[in-house]
């Protein structure tokens, strides 16, 4: 490495790691995480609470005479005139009013009902209250059948598919299965999608504030007396993205430590509401209540930590100087209009969120034509490869995007230190887009 990139680097990185902002923020961020994890589950278990008063009018009679051999049934009837309900149910202190007509035919699949609120009841409660008068109606026809409930759910059967090449013989003792597997391999790429996300943006514009500050306080004409533009570029992003190490590095120790104690200080709290990604993929087992403490504890003791580690560092230094040399740019062409700015960053912002948002299919396919492609596509890679190392794709796919994506990064280098040395010297005219073509092609 040149000494003068070494230099740019080193106080780079020292004057950001020693602020006492940058302190703060490190040790803050995780609490900061626990206590919205803590917030948003007790915020979720609330929700999913009704404090609601139901009142039911049941004109079949069924409902009623079964639900009253249930003591957890979470409604009330009445036997008062319907009419006289609809208008006094609320003074009567109840929120909603259920009416059942009586049965024409007892033997029909689908029975109308109707349900009278001021106010608009959530879709969750309507369907949980159907689900009520439909199990009561169910019971009721089954005895009225002769048919023994025990006997019915005898009859049904559940498959449970797992993965026959894993070896049942596991040395820990307890088999890791195969949706467990896909269960933390989804969760795990997610993750690392989305840290992929948040670095780019935070660290790219890190890089591109210090980059538009040096410039508007002249700073950086003084500096470029002494060093070469492209070594000052260069030292910004390798200072910036040590520090981008550092702090990812401590949020890894930091964060699973304070979540398991938010999740050991309210026990009550569900895991997949504290996270707030309980819904990331449609997965009818996406829930660990089916697998021991052992189970998840083998099966993520069991994944590629020796490959899945060093690559996803790979990827993370690869989209980091793609998309800061990009912001380095961006911020060398910016004058005292911060407008500019954002016009100059929405091609970039529009490129990081479509890899985003790529990141939901790719997930729900892993080894489709779709994740293929963004793992190779090196504007995507760095988003969509790191979450799709957990479920273990291809070498040769791996190695190609890390082949690609270390090209564009030598290319956008190259392309954007062009641009940041115009234009960081360059005051009072508007950047542009055909403009900054223009630097590109000058001679050195």
């Amino acid at each position: 490495m040149n000494s003068k990139v070494w230099i740019v680097a080193k106080r780079e990185y020292l004057t950001r790691v020693q602020k006492k902002s940058f302190i703060i923020v490190t040790l803050l961020t995780p609490l900061g995480i626990a206590v919205f994890a803590i917030v948003m589950g007790l915020i979720m278990n609330a929700g999913s609470k009704s404090d609601q008063r139901i009142i039911i009018k049941d004109e079949t009679g069924i409902i009623q005479q079964i639900a009253a051999e249930d003591k957890s049934f979470p409604y009330e009837f009445s036997d008062s005139d319907v009419h006289k309900l609809k208008e006094d149910y609320q003074s009567m202190g109840y929120d909603l009013l259920i009416y059942v007509p009586a049965l024409r035919d007892s033997s029909s699949m689908s029975i109308s009902a109707s349900y009278y609120s001021k106010e608009k009841p959530s879709l969750s409660m309507l369907e949980a209250i159907e689900s009520h008068l439909a199990d009561k109606i169910e019971t009721f026809r089954m005895r009225k059948s002769n048919i023994d409930r025990h006997l019915l759910d005898s009859f049904k059967a559940r498959v449970n598919l797992e993965n026959g090449a894993m070896d049942p013989n596991h040395p820990g003792g307890t088999v890791a299965t195969g949706k467990l597997n896909i269960i933390i391999g989804t969760a795990l790429g997610f993750i690392m999608g989305f840290m992929m996300y948040l670095v780019i943006f935070i660290y790219g514009s890190m890089v591109m504030r210090s980059v538009m500050e040096e410039k508007l306080s002249r700073i950086v004409e003084v500096m470029v007396s002494s060093v070469k533009p492209i070594n000052l570029m260069m030292g910004k992003l390798i200072g910036v993205g040590g520090v981008g190490l550092t702090q990812l590095a401590l949020w890894a120790f930091l964060i699973p430590i304070v979540l398991a104690i938010a999740h050991a200080l309210i026990p009550g709290v569900d895991p997949s509401t504290m996270t707030g990604m309980g819904n990331v993929t449609q997965v009818n087992e996406g829930s660990f209540d089916n697998f021991s403490f052992h189970q998840v504890y083998d099966t993520i003791f069991s994944m590629k930590w020796w490959l899945i580690l060093p690559v996803f560092i790979i990827f993370f230094l690869g989209g980091y100087f793609i998309y800061s040399s990009l912001f380095a740019a961006m911020g060398s062409a910016i004058n005292e209009d911060m407008g500019e700015g954002q016009q100059l960053m929405m091609p970039i912002v529009i490129v990081v969120l479509c890899a985003f948002y790529m990141l939901f299919p790719v997930l729900s396919n892993p080894n489709g034509g779709l994740a293929v492609f963004a793992s190779l596509f090196p504007l995507f890679s760095p988003i969509i490869m790191p979450a799709r190392l957990a479920f273990d794709p291809p070498w040769w796919q791996i190695v190609l995007s890390i082949v690609i994506m270390l090209c564009t990064v030598w290319f956008f280098i190259w392309l954007t230190s062009r641009i940041y040395r115009v234009g960081i010297l360059m005051y009072g005219k508007k950047a542009t887009i055909k403009e900054m073509i223009k630097w590109i092609r000058y001679s050195d």
